[in-house]
């Protein structure tokens, strides 16, 4: 009874002392629920042909019809395609950019020109597409942009980048990447300050000159983080950036640019089929879960990573 009793009084003074954090918690789990959960009732608009007329309760229920018709549009695979190869290359380089440039920063010894850096190429991360689109726009002209000038001006042709095929997946992959990496240099950069000095000053001891030194200290130093940021981007597979390819793309790229975000958008919203569009977005939902789950399970197994 007494230990009892004893538990009850430190569980009471615990709850007393902190339930002003579980109250601020109140306002972020509401708008999670209703932005969050709530909208995943509508899933069954997928199984429905739906007329906003009739809502959910007075459409048709079809069953699976309108998942038969998904994978019967003539495009669909080309989408998936383009989907996942430029979600793959996004991966790559948004891991690639940051590391080299992160491993580079990391031997400058001026303080003000190192931080100055940091924050200049962590800017772009802060403004929307619709900004950087139009800038883009722009500075890819065929016709007057900068690009396309110095181009000119070497003695070559114009390209024109937004409007050619084999072009417009490299432009969305070099762009999103000058765009972010400078959010995953950051993280790097934080990695690289928890390595322990000594290894370097026993490597500059045995000889080791700074190739070396960031071959077997930096690099393995920074492996588990590395590890985390590559399995956590998984989930992202599905995901091309629908901000990115809606400003910057035309129906001139749609064979190369054309992915499943668009898609939805096109047939849902310019077509009003709600319930194809739906049932796109809910393969995407499922198959971007299984792939998160993945990539958890091996963050937690390789990089000893855990939510909780």
């Amino acid at each position: 009874m007494e230990g009892e009793r004893y538990l009850n009084n430190v569980v009471n003074r615990r709850w007393r002392r902190q339930w002003p954090l579980y109250a601020m918690l109140i306002p972020a789990i509401v708008i999670v629920v209703i932005y969050s959960y709530i909208p995943l009732a509508g899933g069954a608009i997928a199984f429905q042909n739906f007329m906003p007329s009739k809502g959910w309760f007075g459409s048709k229920w079809v069953g699976l019809e309108h998942f038969r018709y998904v994978f019967e549009l003539p495009d669909i695979w080309k989408v998936i395609r383009n989907t996942i190869t430029i979600s793959l290359m996004k991966m790559i380089a948004g891991l690639a950019v940051p590391i080299l440039f992160a491993l580079l920063l990391n031997e400058v010894g001026k303080t003000f020109f190192k931080r100055t850096t940091q924050t200049l190429i962590y800017l772009p991360h802060f403004l929307s597409w619709v900004i950087l689109g139009g800038i883009l726009v722009d500075i890819l002209s065929p016709s007057e942009g900068i690009v396309n000038l110095l181009i000119q001006w070497m003695g070559a042709k114009p390209i024109f980048f937004l409007g050619d095929n084999s072009w417009f997946p490299y432009v969305l992959v070099l762009t999103e990447t000058w765009k972010e990496f400078g959010f995953g240099t950051i993280v790097y950069l934080a990695a690289l300050t928890g390595i322990n000095p000594a290894l370097y000053e026993a490597a500059v001891i045995d000889g080791a000159g700074r190739f070396k030194q960031t071959l077997h200290i930096t690099l393995p130093g920074i492996v588990p983080i590395i590890v985390l940021m590559a399995t956590l981007s998984l989930g992202n597979v599905l995901n091309a950036g629908f901000d990115q390819v809606f400003n910057l793309y035309n129906p001139q790229v749609y064979e190369s640019g054309d992915v499943l975000d668009t898609l939805v958008y096109r047939i849902g919203l310019e077509d009003a089929q709600y319930s194809v569009a739906t049932a796109i977005g809910l393969i995407k939902s499922v198959v971007s879960f299984m792939f998160i789950s993945v990539s958890y399970w091996l963050a937690y197994r390789f990089a000893n990573y855990r939510i909780f």
